[in-house]
């Protein structure tokens, strides 16, 4: 029940705190941010949270690997700011037919095919279309994978959801910076929230980044703050924290 007793320090922090701040982005990643149980579920309390923010008046993005369609929707359902960074940065979603795309998916299928020409057990991960990556199962090992395509321009991050080939240069972080041109603001506007290693860019773009308690400890390394509890319960946590250091950023 420890969730509960963070969620409504964090709602009855907010009300008093959040209302009276700065105008704030909260970048959010979704994956194992977000869920519950290593599922895929949606934390329903966290997304409460998260709609309230947005309901102050601050803005709230989802960041994540998955499509930028995918987080777009959630945003228009979850009632949160009607954008999404996704493919891990390489496509930007900013309305049903508006979507800027910053990679290429055309030389990550080329190194996909290289990749499984000469690694065994690299296989797609049946996932919602992409426009500018490859997704693939975690079935082989990323290191290996690494130095087969260290000749190729792309790069291969593990998301803790799926392995991802996208195009060098292409990141949570340059695809959030799309975000903060459309909105006007800064790195002391912005606070990110995640836990995989693809969140690290993001986390360099913000003036405060969490990593939650499910993170490895590299990603705890490269956060401002980090919480002891995990997805969802974590952003909870996360938020109550958060509030009272508002006045100083």
């Amino acid at each position: 029940m420890m969730f509960v007793f963070f969620f409504y320090v964090a709602v009855i922090i907010s009300y008093t705190i959040f209302d009276f701040v700065r105008k704030k982005t909260f970048a959010i990643d979704i994956d194992g941010t977000i869920t519950e149980d290593s599922k895929g579920t949606i934390h329903l309390d966290a997304l409460a949270a998260l709609r309230h923010l947005k309901e102050t008046g601050h803005n709230v993005i989802f960041v994540s690997g998955r499509s930028s369609v995918e987080g777009y929707l959630l945003s228009v359902f979850g009632g949160v700011t009607r954008m999404a960074v996704g493919e891990n940065g390489g496509c930007i979603t900013f309305g049903s037919n508006e979507h800027t795309l910053i990679g290429k998916k055309d030389e990550c299928i080329k190194a996909f095919e290289f990749l499984r020409s000469k690694l065994d057990n690299v296989q797609e991960k049946p996932v919602f279309p992409r426009m500018t990556e490859v997704v693939l199962q975690r079935t082989f090992d990323i290191e290996q994978g690494r130095k087969v395509l260290a000749s190729h321009n792309v790069i291969l991050t593990d998301s803790m959801y799926a392995y991802h080939i996208n195009s060098k240069g292409v990141d949570k972080g340059s695809g959030f910076e799309e975000i903060m041109k459309r909105l006007s603001v800064t790195k002391d506007d912005v606070i990110a929230i995640g836990d995989s290693e693809t969140d690290i860019p993001l986390f360099k773009c913000a003036s405060l980044s969490v990593a939650l308690g499910n993170s490895s400890d590299f990603v705890k390394s490269n956060a401002s703050m980090v919480v002891s509890a995990k997805e969802g319960d974590g952003v909870i946590e996360a938020l109550g924290k958060i509030a009272p250091k508002l006045a100083e950023i």
